[in-house]
């Protein structure tokens, strides 16, 4: 496989990290071979290990403590986001910028629209996931994985629980890497599954490792839904549920379907930033119909919590920077007896 490529597009630039650089036409000292589609990794999902790492480091008392994230993401994306971050201040506040690249990166990543719902969906997250390792679930299957740190945190709560990581073989490609490179092995508990639900059903993807369809299981797919369409989001529940034991749970994130009907600035100005890098929000669901939709799929939906109510739950004096991103939602569902 080649390199994978991660693109950056921010504030009319394009930065670009990975890949094989060559000398190009007179007048430009470098340019980027990029790789086709199938070998580039998420710009999404190492934005979400920076805001999770920064909330690490700078919350006294996180909501996640994930000092992992930092080590994950490579030095090379690091430095792209800086430099995005360093544009954009600059922008916005001409000579009262932060003084340093990484005070900009901290700022960048704190004011963005995601910041709040990444934090508090991995909040809620393993909240519900301790629930179900307590009824005796022994499997958690991360959906989406990205640069996840769960099993290399290791919470005393899930020592005896087998990890499955799912996402995009060039981002797992990353990730391994960055692993090994922090001089560590990865836990046998952990199982790296490379695959592109897109065209990968997911109970056919899971079958090729030693996931058990016998066994209860705990699933989670954040952040994801939204990407999808509407078909593709029912038919992967769909899939989830034909290749999980009864009482098997899943928490997931979604938009309420009338943000994209009525939207505001600020979701437009998401919308763009995540149509800049290819990965377009493309759908959402009425959450007064998302029970039916589940149960049609094999599921019983237990709860549906809108995103403010969770920044209310973990709400505390010093937290005040929390901003609930508008129709965000997030829910747990079982798998129907």
């Amino acid at each position: 496989m080649r390199n994978a490529v991660i693109e950056l597009r921010y504030l009319g630039c394009v930065w670009r990290f990975g890949g094989v650089a060559e000398a190009s036409a007179p007048g430009n000292s470098l340019r980027i071979i990029t790789p086709p589609p199938e070998v580039r990794a998420s710009s999404t999902a190492i934005g979400t290990a920076l805001m999770r790492a920064i909330h690490t480091r700078l919350d006294p008392e996180p909501l996640i403590d994930d000092p992992w994230a930092d080590r994950l993401v490579p030095e090379s994306a690091r430095a792209a986001y800086r430099d995005a971050a360093i544009a954009k201040l600059a922008s916005e506040r001409g000579e009262q910028a932060p003084a340093t690249p990484d005070a900009a990166l901290d700022a960048m990543l704190l004011a963005g629209s995601g910041f709040t719902n990444v934090i508090v969906r991995a909040r809620y997250t393993e909240d519900a996931l301790r629930d179900s390792i307590a009824r005796g679930t022994r499997q958690y299957v991360i959906v989406g994985a990205g640069f996840d740190s769960f099993a290399l945190r290791a919470p005393s709560f899930a020592r005896e629980v087998a990890v499955f990581e799912i996402d995009r073989p060039a981002t797992q490609a990353l990730k391994r890497r960055q692993i090994d490179q922090c001089g560590v092995s990865a836990p046998p508990s952990l199982h790296f599954i490379a695959a592109d639900l897109g065209n990968d059903d997911l109970a056919t993807t899971l079958a090729r490792s030693a996931y058990r369809s016998d066994l209860p299981a705990f699933f989670s797919w954040l952040g994801v839904t939204m990407f999808l369409t509407r078909d593709a989001n029912l038919e992967t529940f769909r899939s989830i549920a034909r290749c999980s034991a009864a009482g098997s749970e899943l928490v997931f994130t979604y938009l309420d379907n009338r943000i994209f009907v009525s939207p505001s600035e600020r979701f437009r100005k998401m919308q763009e930033s995540v149509r800049s890098v290819g990965e377009p929000f493309r759908s959402g669901f009425d959450p007064e119909r998302l029970a039916e939709d589940l149960r049609e799929v094999g599921w019983d939906l237990i709860q549906d919590v809108v995103e403010a109510q969770l920044v209310e739950r973990y709400s505390r004096s010093g937290r005040d920077f929390m901003v609930p991103m508008e129709h965000s939602h997030i829910a747990l569902a079982r798998v129907r007896a």
